[in-house]
Parts: C-alpha cells; sequence; structure tokens
C-alpha cells in the first residue's frame, strides 16, 4: 500500500482544497496518472499517483481543505510476480 500525502506546496501555503478526483476507489491507476486536482490561493494544480495500483480508500473528498502533509488516499499496489 502506497499513501498519496499532500506535498509541500511552497512557502506560506499550508493548505489546499480538493477540486476533482480523476479515479473512484478501487478503479486501477497508473504511477504518474493525474489522481487529483487541488487548488490553493495561487494556483491549480494535479497531483500524480505516486505508485501504479487500485486507488483504495479516499479520506478527503471534492470541496474539502487539506493541510501539508496529511494523507488524501491510498494506493493499492500490485504485487510483482
Amino acid at each position: 500500500m502506497t499513501k498519496v500525502v499532500l506535498p509541500e506546496l511552497g512557502e506560506g501555503i499550508e493548505k489546499a482544497t480538493i477540486s476533482y478526483w480523476y479515479f473512484k476507489e478501487g478503479e486501477k491507476v497508473n504511477e504518474r496518472d493525474d489522481l487529483v486536482e487541488l487548488a490553493t490561493d495561487k494556483a491549480t494544480f494535479n497531483l500524480p499517483s505516486p505508485a501504479s495500483g487500485a486507488l483504495g480508500q479516499i479520506f478527503f473528498h471534492e470541496g474539502d481543505t487539506v493541510p501539508v502533509g496529511e494523507v488524501l488516499a491510498t494506493i493499492d499496489t500490485l504485487d510483482k510476480a
């Protein structure tokens, strides 16, 4: 399992608002796919998936404001055979 964490966003930016999830829980994602759109006071940007697998639990939803460092969701990574 891989955690999707809201990264440091720049000096003085301590939170972001979730605009849109590109995938639903259980859907397959590939590493670097746009996973979630986030907005701050200064910019809107996409956060890519840190790993390939299935989108696990989403902890914050569209419209929620999230502090830097929080876990947004999990990726259930696939075991490589």
